[in-house]
């Protein structure tokens, strides 16, 4: 029956794998440099007591205002009401054998050594030499191979859409989805990005005449910051060459797009605006957001509506006119919120102002700005082209195409925020994909960074505008990418630091914006929100908050999301207790996502704490596999 070979074939296999586990358990010990760490508490297993609780709003109002109804009394506002269901969820992220059942020994090795190396300073730092001296001596295919057993296979899926099917398909069959990310970046010297950066960053109008248009310091280009790419450790960078090179790009998002519709169910695909189109409309409009946003603020100081929340801040109708005219303006203010549009009858508010930038369809029309002294409305610049007109259109036009192609695909759009530069610009022309695509289930999401100083009133006047016209609001919400750069280019250039003054206010501030979420999730179930986010005290939060609010996993409102190759223990029992997870899933060539890697050494570098744990709990479980003798386990797919 052949049973011999098969034998010396099963012995060939053993003694194989025994070398390389050796090995690499050797080269992980001599890494370590320590003893084996004190045992971490005892594991259990992840736990998910579902019971069912009949509440309401209501029914808690009317139990607060009659405390001494019997059962009987309150058993009959409850038949009035609608039955919702409670999910008590207690997960425990330190039970390794859960955590890990997707991975394999080597791989749980793997992600040992690679983390050992990420925490010395010199290897990351020096990243890039290092890897070029590796290529040379090594030779690109010997390289090639060295990356897919250490980094590259640790942090990216695969080089393209059909290699990558295996990694999405695995983590699926864990119950984690995927967010596709093409992660190919150009490889670009300073200087080249710099100057590419000022030309595609300068109208017709700044070239001819500089200083002219009188554009405000944040929202112009500055050599000094050219390279967006300096100091940021966890976002790509495009740098427009021009309209060609666009539509490059555009076609790789569709074919991203294609490949989430088609290796995972519901899945993400993830999108950066200033890969679609010339930078300084973003810029140009950023500043058109910003200044017509000061000006009702403005206003609203003249009301005395002054340092209450944006959305308290609402103008009486009558004294708006008033105020204008002793400015100077011309025309009558009031026609243009008549036909009941204003949400509270004779009160305008932020939302009800930014209508007047929604009713101006030329581009260049947009492109206008109040007068703080004079109430009038002004060009920002003082000339626009035809070809810039446009190019802006084209970006609104490869957008448009991409929001269709996910909608086909039964993919969801995830748009990257950038900085706050550009942001502005790209929130709303976000906020306007989703009037059109999220009317009846939210398509594409906005990125808000928690780590600004606006997040919640961003976040807030989005939800209300949601609510008001009734779509679908969708959000992941992050820490942020481009803090050093953002309070070194302010510090320089000289305007507010846009950042929280300390990681705390960065904490408070997402359990507040995310909180927000909840209850409006908790309301409506319209809104959506994934919680990108690799702290763990935050994941809890979000458990004890749906908890309390009786939010249950299977309604496929709230999200989680982290990086592929980090926090396996968070993302996994997550996906096990019915959870809807998402990994970030980069791929590319090799050689052309280095850019990408070097990052996220960087980044494990920047987070030492999270990732000491990881590696505790990969130990313990590479502890539990030996002692047990599942040293060879296998994961089932």
């Amino acid at each position: 029956m052949g049973g011999t070979p098969q034998v010396a074939l099963n012995i060939m296999y053993l003694r194989t794998g025994c070398r390389r586990l050796l090995c690499i358990c050797c080269l992980y010990r001599s890494l370590e440099l320590m003893s084996l760490r004190k045992t971490l508490p005892a594991f259990g297993r992840a736990t998910l007591d579902r019971s069912l609780v009949i509440s309401t709003r209501r029914h808690r109002s009317v139990q607060a205002l009659h405390p001494t109804k019997t059962n009987t009394e309150d058993e009959s506002v409850d038949s009035r009401e609608h039955v919702s269901y409670s999910n008590k969820i207690s997960i425990d992220f330190e039970q390794t054998k859960e955590a890990y059942k997707s991975k394999d020994t080597l791989e749980l090795l793997r992600s040992l050594v690679v983390f050992k190396l990420c925490s010395y300073d010199i290897l990351v730092d020096k990243n890039k030499e290092i890897m070029n001296l590796s290529r040379k001596l090594l030779g690109q295919n010997m390289f090639e191979q060295f990356m897919k057993m250490t980094f590259y296979g640790q942090f990216v899926a695969g080089e393209d859409h059909q290699s990558i099917r295996p990694v999405v398909q695995k983590n699926q069959a864990y119950g984690v989805g995927a967010v596709l990310d093409y992660s190919v970046e150009e490889d670009l010297s300073q200087e080249e990005a710099e100057r590419k950066e000022m030309e595609s960053c300068m109208s017709a109008s700044e070239k001819e005449s500089p200083g002219a248009d009188h554009r405000e310091k944040k929202f112009t280009a500055h050599r000094k910051f050219g390279d967006r790419r300096e100091g940021v450790t966890s976002a790509r960078t495009y740098f427009y060459a021009d309209e060609a090179k666009c539509d490059q790009h555009m076609e790789t998002f569709l074919k991203c797009i294609k490949a989430s519709g088609g290796s995972s169910e519901d899945g993400f695909s993830a999108i950066k605006m200033t890969a679609l189109g010339r930078p300084q409309f973003l810029l140009q409009f950023s500043e058109v957001l910003v200044k017509w946003r000061r000006f009702f603020s403005f206003l609203a100081a003249k009301q005395g509506k002054d340092g209450v929340e944006v959305l308290e801040q609402k103008l009486d109708l009558e004294q708006l006119q008033t105020c204008l005219a002793r400015l100077g303006a011309q025309g009558n203010i009031q026609s243009c919120f008549s036909d009941g549009r204003l949400h509270s009858s004779g009160m305008v508010d932020m939302l009800d102002w930014n209508r007047l930038i929604d009713e101006r369809t030329k581009i260049s029309d947009l492109l206008v700005v109040p007068n703080l002294q004079t109430g009038e409305l002004e060009p920002l610049l003082s000339k626009f082209t035809e070809e810039e007109e446009r190019q802006m259109k084209r970006m609104l036009q490869r957008l448009d195409v991409l929001a269709k192609h996910a909608v086909e695909n039964g993919v969801r759009l995830m748009v990257d925020a950038e900085q706050t530069y550009f942001q502005p610009a790209i929130s709303r022309l976000t906020v306007e994909m989703k009037r059109i695509f999220n009317r009846d289930k939210a398509v594409v999401f906005n990125t808000y960074q928690c780590y600004l100083k606006e997040a919640f009133d961003n976040v807030s006047m989005d939800v209300e505008l949601s609510r008001r016209e009734g779509w679908c609001f969708g959000a992941k919400l992050v820490r942020g990418a481009y803090m050093y750069q953002e309070r070194s280019r302010a510090a320089e250039i000289g305007y507010d630091d846009p950042i929280n003054p300390d990681y705390e206010s960065t904490n408070r501030m997402y359990h507040r914006c995310l909180d927000y979420v909840l209850e409006e999730i908790e309301q409506n179930k319209k809104a959506n929100v994934m919680v990108a986010s690799h702290n763990i005290d935050t994941v809890k939060h979000t458990l004890r908050r749906m908890n309390e609010m009786g939010l249950a996993p299977t309604d496929k409102k709230v999200y989680f999301g982290q990086l592929l190759g980090m926090c396996d223990q968070i993302s996994f029992p997550l996906a096990q207790a019915g959870f809807p997870v998402y990994k970030y899933v980069p791929y590319g060539p090799v050689n052309e996502v280095i850019p990408y890697l070097s990052r996220r050494a960087q980044e494990n570098r920047g987070i030492m704490k999270g990732v000491q744990m990881e590696r505790e709990l990969l130990w313990k479980e590479l502890m539990r596999r030996l002692t047990s003798g599942e040293v060879f386990y296998t994961p089932a797919v």
